[in-house]
């Protein structure tokens, strides 16, 4: 059985060094460790669903595991974050989460660390999901979802939020309705409207985001929320930017979607 890792924030290192006696560890080294805390970038995979359009492969299989090229789609991600520089993740399961759970375990042979949060709360939609793992999560990490594949640069994303300090960063892409309904209209560098089958946009949501932990927290406990209102409660603070990425993303929700994947990969 693969054991839960709480991720330590740097609120958390931070208080552990407090505690030490001056000569055990200098000013400069406590630094230095909570920079590197702090610039480990994370990433929390949704994939939890249960892919009922891709019925009947996913009948007896998750989504995430169906084989492409031999390999799972979850792993095709896994490797795509670590040229990225990414060997933190946190996987958000629910249906079928043993077959997931099996194949990575701690993500150790993969060169990634891979933390799980409990599949019993994939109830809670995907807002609730991301809540019920806090435990697990950095100060700040990406989002994306478990049927898509990204080939951006993930480290730029995450510098263009870390210059903005906004609370919130979505990935977003000129879509004018091509590959799905766009849903997303950006203004002055933030995003403005969120809002499926919203009249007049030309932008759609990448599928990936950035969160501040700060956010997490906010929400209430134990109620189902999707994160579409996460999101929403940012636009009106104006704490959502948008970062607009010029690459097409690849998704395996749809037979159509798992065809284009399967005919870039090969």
């Amino acid at each position: 059985m693969t054991k839960i890792r709480t991720f330590p924030t740097s609120e958390k290192i931070e208080n552990v060094l407090s505690r030490l006696p001056p000569r055990e560890v200098s000013g400069f080294i406590r630094d230095a460790i909570i920079e590197k805390i702090k610039s480990e970038p994370q990433v929390v995979i949704l994939c939890g669903g249960l892919g009922t359009r891709l019925y009947p492969i996913t009948k007896k299989t998750p989504k995430s595991m169906i084989l492409i090229n031999g390999k799972p789609f979850l792993l095709h991600q896994v490797e795509l974050l670590k040229k990225n520089g990414i060997r933190d993740i946190v996987l958000c399961v629910g249906h079928m989460a043993d077959q997931i759970k099996n194949y990575f375990g701690n993500g150790s042979k993969f060169g990634v660390r891979i933390s799980y949060g409990d599949p019993k709360n994939a109830k809670y939609d995907m807002g609730g999901v991301i809540k019920s793992a806090e435990k697990l999560l950095a100060d700040r990490f990406f989002i994306m979802y478990g049927d898509s594949y990204l080939p951006i640069d993930f480290r730029k994303v995450m510098d263009d939020f870390l210059i903005r300090k906004k609370k919130g960063l979505m990935a977003v892409w000129k879509n004018f309705d091509k590959y799905d309904k766009s849903n997303v209209d950006v203004k002055n560098g933030l995003v403005t409207v969120y809002n499926n089958g919203a009249p007049g946009t030309t932008y759609i949501d990448y599928g990936l985001s950035i969160l501040d932990r700060s956010v997490i927290e906010q929400m209430p406990n134990k109620t189902k929320f999707h994160l579409g209102e996460v999101f929403k409660a940012l636009i009106q603070k104006n704490e959502l930017t948008a970062y607009e990425v010029d690459q097409r993303f690849y998704e395996i929700g749809s037979f159509d979607g798992l065809k284009d994947f399967e005919g870039m990969i090969s």
